[in-house]
């Protein structure tokens, strides 16, 4: 799965997010299986899907502050 940009992020639905969200984790579990097997090339894989899973949270978040402070 490429990179996801903040921007791309903002337009899915919360739907989507969450289920962007368990991919990603799912990949990061996936990726941690094959470094300890030997079996992972690319190391960096492992760190752009964490940040992924960051980005993901992020909006995430940003959209629950946002609709608490509509609530108010």
């Amino acid at each position: 799965m490429p990179t996801a940009k903040a921007a791309a992020l903002r337009d899915l639905p919360d739907a989507s997010l969450l289920e962007r969200l368990v991919e990603e984790k799912d990949t990061l579990l996936k990726l941690r299986f094959r470094l300890v097997t030997g079996q992972l090339d690319n190391h960096a894989e492992i760190n752009r899907v964490r940040r992924d899973i960051a980005r993901v949270n992020t909006e995430i978040r940003a959209r629950q502050i946002a609709a608490a402070e509509g609530s108010r």
